[in-house]
């Protein structure tokens, strides 16, 4: 194993083995979670040296794949936990905080990984991860949507110079979902497919078998939970794309296409520990130009915007509207400048 790949194993499973024993026992392995995830991290990209390299020989499979069941098997015990009697209120709260943080940062960060594998078992256990955040249709949205029209107003999840984070949610979730769907009918139709084999009815089942089984596990309460876990989940993907793609269009050529997808059209980050931790999902520029490529192969491109702060962080500002603003325009207008 090499080091690089130690790392990525270290910084996502640490935080999955703290939360999973801190549904069961509370006390300090909540805390200890919550501490990870939030200042730990911060702490160490800090103290680790920016890293540009990349693993050509690692296909990262056997972690992803691990990551994609660990996450199915967390999810519920967090929902038992929250909803039952076995920790107090206040664990719970911090239960609650480190479970969504992981799962909107790693949960998803891996799916995301996943859906873009060509090995039909991988894309459909990526695809079950989304569908478990009853997020399924991202599944559709990202590859289909996205990565077609990033950087151009056709995409709703490319957020544009001036929109608030709060805006850009509600705007990013509903356009993407219908967005996705248009996407898969028009390609049914183009492989003369009928309607029944869009997948858009196994993200809803899927979602709906989910839902039924927070019931189980607790009740009208375990519902309430679920649902608000997987809400808090899915801003954190959200909260990913805003940042990444905060203010950077393509150009319209002469003949009214866009231009081809550039580095010049994705925030990046070179912060070592963070980076491991959502599997290289900050190098987003190199994801964009070799979508197929494995997470530990990218690489950061050197004519590529960075961001002035890690990725997590930079998500916790866009929380703060006139502040994100304040910091982001300026580096917008400067990079569009130049």
């Amino acid at each position: 194993m090499t080091r690089q790949t130690a790392l990525f194993a270290f910084a996502t499973l640490l935080p999955a083995g703290l939360i999973g024993t801190g549904a069961v026992q509370g006390g300090a392995w909540v805390i200890a979670a919550v501490l990870v995830l939030a200042l730990v991290t911060s702490l160490a990209d800090r103290l680790l040296p920016e890293d540009t390299g990349r693993d050509e020989t690692a296909s990262g499979t056997a972690l992803s794949v691990l990551l994609a069941l660990v996450h199915l098997a967390l999810l519920p015990l967090v929902v038992w936990a929250l909803a039952g009697d076995a920790i107090s209120r206040p664990e719970k709260v911090g239960l609650f905080f480190a479970a969504g943080l992981y799962f909107g940062q790693v949960s998803n960060a891996n799916a995301h990984e996943l859906i873009h594998r060509r090995q039909h078992a991988l894309h459909r256990l990526g695809m079950w991860v989304y569908i478990s955040l009853l997020f399924g249709h991202h599944t559709s949205a990202h590859v289909l949507v996205h990565h077609r029209h990033v950087a151009t107003r056709k995409d709703p999840n490319t957020s544009r110079k001036g929109e608030g984070f709060y805006r850009y949610m509600i705007r990013a979730w509903a356009g993407s979902f219908k967005g996705g769907y248009r996407a898969e009918k028009e390609r049914l139709t183009r492989i003369g497919r009928p309607v029944w084999h869009n997948p858009y009815w196994l993200y809803l089942g899927g979602g709906a078998a989910f839902i039924a089984l927070a019931y189980l596990l607790g009740g009208t309460k375990g519902l309430i939970l679920y649902i608000a876990l997987a809400g808090h989940a899915q801003t954190q993907l959200l909260l990913s794309d805003y940042v990444q793609h905060y203010g950077l269009m393509r150009k319209t050529r002469a003949d009214g296409k866009p231009e081809p997808v550039a580095a010049k059209h994705s925030w990046n980050s070179p912060h070592q520990y963070s980076s491991a931790m959502m599997l290289n999902a900050t190098r987003h520029s190199d994801h964009h130009a070799r979508p197929a490529r494995a997470y530990p192969a990218l690489e950061l491109p050197g004519d590529a915007p960075v961001l002035p702060r890690p990725l997590p962080l930079m998500a916790s500002i866009a929380l703060l509207p006139p502040l994100w603003r304040r910091i982001m325009d300026p580096l917008t207008d400067r990079w569009r400048d130049a």
